[in-house]
């Protein structure tokens, strides 16, 4: 049989049971895939229900928002790790720029309480304090601090001499305290990590503190998330369990020995003490915290960073390990040259 004129040659009807079994093929490979994405988009859209349901309990267990509380603690961490690392230059502007913040935020706070707080001598002492303890000498540090202590002194008797508000001797005397507190408290605790970031290694000895103190916290708010039961300081701080605190010993214990090993060059027995005592000056430095902000009737210190409340708030246990973190450094590294 000949073909129409015009037409092609017929296609043989094997060819056409081929094509039509390679389509049926298709369309079901097809329809497995939107089936296998249809069950993987619920499955997705389930975990993220169940996340959403845990974060929430979480919040309102301790008024965070642990997703952004992660993110921004990781992008902190990122930072710090890259500038002791490479440039300490750049870590020592950022820490003069959390002294800072630190110092504002406390100093507003007390303000808020009722205390007068003149913020412009406090913020440029600060300045000078975390300054000189990353170029001055030791003396001109202590020097610098007697000065600053001086001057923020007179300035408040100054200024309320000529304010004449009717402030009793007892409410000046507590405004001069609470001045002293802000600069020893924040600006003279940040120019000893200064102090030991300066020395030789000295970095590495920040970063190891810094870690041992966040492994701490962290230690701290899982376990006591997941077992705490007993109320370890009820009265400053409700929400510190026992369970909580043997977290933060296993985890400040544990991060001390791989730094000490791994990081430090030290034995492994020493990695145990600096992760005892760095593990007591934190949670020392988190229970009076909460203290303070028990006294000035506030839950943080302010709401600058969200998920973690104010800067205060996550430097009460690093603030407290500078100083100790510098002893150790002066007693301990030594042997790693033995």
């Amino acid at each position: 049989m000949t073909d129409a004129p015009g037409e092609g040659p017929a296609e043989p009807e094997a060819t056409r049971q081929t094509r039509r079994g390679s389509s049926a093929e298709s369309a079901a490979f097809q329809a497995h895939v939107r089936a296998a994405r249809e069950e993987f988009e619920t499955q997705v859209a389930h975990a993220r229900d169940q996340f959403g349901e845990a974060n929430e309990r979480i919040k309102q267990r301790t008024g965070r928002d642990l997703i952004v509380a992660t993110v921004i603690g990781l992008a902190a961490g990122a930072v710090v790790i890259a500038s002791l690392i490479f440039l300490k230059w750049v870590f020592a502007i950022f820490a003069a720029g959390v002294a800072l913040l630190g110092v504002f935020e406390l100093g507003r706070a007390l303000q808020g309480a009722g205390r007068k707080i003149d913020l412009v001598p406090q913020l440029l002492f600060a300045v000078v304090l975390v300054a000189a303890g990353f170029f001055a000498e030791v003396w001109l540090l202590w020097v610098l601090l007697f000065v600053d202590v001086a001057v923020i002194v007179v300035w408040r008797l100054l200024v309320q001499m000529s304010a004449r508000d009717g402030r009793t001797y007892g409410e000046v005397l507590d405004d001069v305290l609470a001045a002293v507190l802000v600069q020893i408290y924040v600006a003279f605790m940040a120019s000893l990590a200064m102090l030991l970031l300066r020395e030789d290694n000295g970095e590495w000895w920040v970063l190891a503190f810094l870690i041992i103190a966040v492994a701490s916290d962290t230690g701290a708010y899982a376990t006591g998330l997941a077992l705490g039961r007993t109320p370890m300081a009820p009265r400053i701080s409700p929400k510190k369990t026992w369970e909580g605190f043997a977290g933060a010993v296993v985890a400040a214990l544990g991060a001390g020995v791989l730094l000490a090993l791994f990081m430090l060059g030290l034995p492994w027995w020493v990695g145990l003490v600096i992760g005892a005592v760095i593990l007591a000056t934190a949670t020392a430095g988190d229970l009076g915290e909460s203290m303070l902000k028990r006294d000035l009737g506030i839950k943080d210190m302010s709401s600058w960073l969200p998920g973690h409340g104010g800067v205060l708030d996550r430097l009460d246990s690093i603030l407290p390990s500078a100083p100790a973190a510098l002893a150790l450094f002066l007693l301990l590294s030594p042997l790693a040259a033995l």
